[in-house]
């Protein structure tokens, strides 16, 4: 029997480890938000089956116009369109929805999110899943309470390396892993503070604004409340720094800051763990996927590196190939035709798809939500008071144990 524990607004739930909901055959989903990442699922949609695109919700008639006509495109039934600024209201009160898929700005993910599990609906957020601790915290009462899952896309933990070595950390053959590195370094200067863009309300931050790309997969490989738990954090970012901007919409005539930040995380058992984020320098898009343990290492590099003390003789493609994840074996031809990001966030979606209508519980819960994006203000707190240790929350209440390790089902 689950153990009972108390929420914070006095109600009486239980955890949603391994969570599985009635099967769903087939899937009802309702769109919102239809920018470029909105445009790229709607199209995987189209080649995964059990899917029917209810709802598209959008503010900009010509997002709205490319997704009538891809439909149109591959024969699917029309979906009914929202086109005002509260609409989402209404689509999460809707009684023919069973997915809401949250692709709006960032602000309005947890929002949502709530909304939707209190209407019984589950739901998908874009990255970030919240911006703030209360928020992380919101998610995690609500899908408790209402036993709905809550789901942040992070497409970086469906990446063929990234999934390709967590078969081999599960497999035994590097060993107790013991520390690991993710980033997300891109240079976005053209669009930094483009204000068509939503980057031009979030950098000025002092931590790590994005910390999900790099820490997704890494959690994952080191079973991240399914037997290791976050513990605490320090942050440090290097001074707010000019640079020369590439384009006009900036708020200064020429120059706009930026900064470096650097995390440094330690788990409950003793693993280490660096995340950076630097997205104002000219350095090359780097996610530095490292995972380093007692008998192999691996990095996601130029080039790529796998040293496996049981595998010496072999080279690196030939140890892709020999321990290519199943969910590569059985639909990586197709993500790579028709999906985004070499098929990651394809198998994202058909795996979100299966698990739905199977009624299994999803690769990706929501104490992942909270706890990968709890970063974001915990790496301010540590940055702000000069880098002084922060306590990481245990957004399971001490279930963190339950589970021994990361399961597909």
């Amino acid at each position: 029997m689950q153990k009972k524990r108390q929420l914070l607004d006095d109600t009486t739930t239980s955890d949603v480890l391994e969570l599985a909901c009635e099967p769903i055959p087939l899937v009802r989903i309702a769109f919102l938000g239809l920018g470029k990442r909105g445009k790229e699922s709607i199209n995987h949609f189209m080649y995964i089956e059990g899917v029917e695109i209810k709802i598209i919700c959008d503010l900009d008639e010509e997002n709205l116009s490319f997704v009538r006509e891809l439909m149109i495109k591959h024969g699917k039934k029309s979906a009914i369109e929202y086109n005002n600024k509260d609409d989402w209201q209404e689509i999460c009160r809707r009684d023919d929805i069973d997915l809401i898929y949250v692709c709006t700005s960032r602000e309005l993910h947890t929002i949502i999110a709530v909304n939707a599990m209190k209407n019984g609906k589950h739901v998908a957020l874009e990255v970030p899943a919240a911006n703030t601790l209360a928020e992380c915290w919101e998610l995690v009462n609500t899908a408790e309470k209402y036993r709905r899952h809550c789901i942040m896309l992070e497409n970086c933990c469906y990446g063929f390396f990234e999934m390709s070595v967590l078969n081999m950390c599960q497999q035994g053959l590097m060993g107790e892993i013991f520390h690991v590195e993710g980033s997300y370094i891109h240079d976005l200067r053209n669009i930094n503070f483009d204000k068509r863009t939503s980057y031009s309300q979030l950098w000025f931050m002092q931590g790590n604004p994005y910390p999900t790309h790099g820490l997704g997969p890494i959690c994952q490989v080191l079973d991240i409340h399914r037997g290791d738990k976050l513990s605490w954090l320090t942050s440090v970012s290097s001074g707010q720094f000019t640079y020369p901007t590439l384009n006009n919409h900036v708020k200064k005539d020429k120059y706009s800051l930026g900064n470096i930040n650097t995390t440094i995380i330690k788990t409950y058992k003793n693993k280490t763990i660096i995340i950076q984020h630097d997205i104002s320098s000219p350095r090359p898009y780097n996610r530095r996927y490292l995972i380093s343990g007692e008998k192999g290492f691996a990095l996601k590099g130029d080039p790529l590196s796998i040293i496996l003390s049981e595998e010496s003789n072999k080279t690196v493609n030939e140890l892709l190939t020999q321990y290519e994840h199943i969910f590569y074996k059985e639909k990586g031809e197709l993500a790579r035709k028709v999906g985004t990001h070499d098929g990651m966030d394809f198998i994202m979606d058909y795996r979100l798809i299966y698990c739905l209508r199977n009624g299994l519980p999803l690769d990706m819960d929501v104490y992942d939500a909270a706890e990968w994006s709890s970063i974001i203000e915990l790496s301010e707190r540590s940055v702000m008071n000069n880098s002084m240790p922060v306590n990481i929350p245990d957004f399971t209440r001490g279930q963190w144990n339950k589970l021994k390790k990361l399961h597909f089902w």
